[in-house]
């Protein structure tokens, strides 16, 4: 019979990891991948849901998997964050899959989230699939700093039963979160060669409003739904404001050195 690990990385993550690894307490092995930073008691708790409790170095999430993927013995692999979890009807969709020879080598999984406690039911959200199942052999993460994903070999199928996300609570998070991302999402695109023009710092932004909050029916959610489309919007400006700024400092140090 197949089997499956459950891989999670463990930051600080307060009371959301009981949860968390309470939803797959069914699988045949867990490994927990724990940020040294980690101080709140979250290694504690990994530990008593898993005997696989590894101390690594953190560079970003992609580094982190693909040091811990080839760690795993097992046939199939589960991806999910210390803010996630797997519903009842994920769980049995998830064994069935795996008890099947004819199965897919990766399956997109639907993932509904929670924004400031409310479940988001539009701006996109409700269409959110990732790459979270996968034959281990055949699953690794591109090489990016942020929002990286899974590239597996083979064939892909999609899962509709739903794990669930929650993202943020308060500001506090969301910002703490936003500064570390739009440096790095800004780093990514300056190591690929993107540019910052001024269209980009005002066109992009609003139409990633336009898009969430009037395509996608962000309105339908009410102030949750305004907040986290301005929000979305203003993420995308600073991540293009912090490449102009790399590019900026990349031509004053050249110039210096000439």
């Amino acid at each position: 019979m197949s089997t499956i690990t459950v891989l999670t990385l463990i930051p600080n993550a307060g009371d959301r990891l009981v949860r968390c690894l309470e939803s797959v307490k069914w699988a045949d092995d867990l490994l927990c991948v724990v940020d040294p930073k980690t101080n709140d008691g979250s290694v504690e708790v990994a530990q008593r849901y898993s005997s696989r409790v590894i101390v690594h170095e953190y560079v970003n999430a992609a580094a982190q998997r693909n040091w811990a993927i080839p760690q795993i013995t097992t046939e199939w692999t589960l991806v999910l964050d210390a803010d996630e979890w797997v519903s009842d009807e994920l769980a049995t969709r998830v064994r069935d899959i795996i008890r099947n020879p004819d199965s897919k080598d990766g399956y997109d999984v639907r993932r509904l989230s929670y924004f400031f406690g409310k479940l988001i039911k539009h701006c996109g959200w409700d269409h959110d699939y990732n790459v979270r199942l996968f034959r281990t052999k055949q699953g690794r993460y591109l090489d990016r700093r942020v929002h990286s994903k899974i590239v597996v070999d083979g064939t892909m199928g999609r899962i509709e039963e739903p794990m669930y996300h929650d993202t943020y609570r308060d500001f506090e998070e969301y910002f703490a979160t936003f500064q570390r991302f739009t440096t790095w999402g800004a780093q990514d695109l300056f190591d690929a060669g993107k540019r910052a023009k001024r269209s980009d710092l005002i066109l992009r932004p609003m139409l990633r409003f336009f898009k969430m909050y009037v395509l996608r029916q962000g309105f339908r959610d009410g102030c949750h739904g305004a907040v986290l489309c301005g929000l979305a919007a203003f993420s995308v400006f600073t991540k293009y404001a912090k490449l102009w700024n790399l590019q900026r400092m990349h031509k004053a140090q050249r110039s210096g050195n000439e």
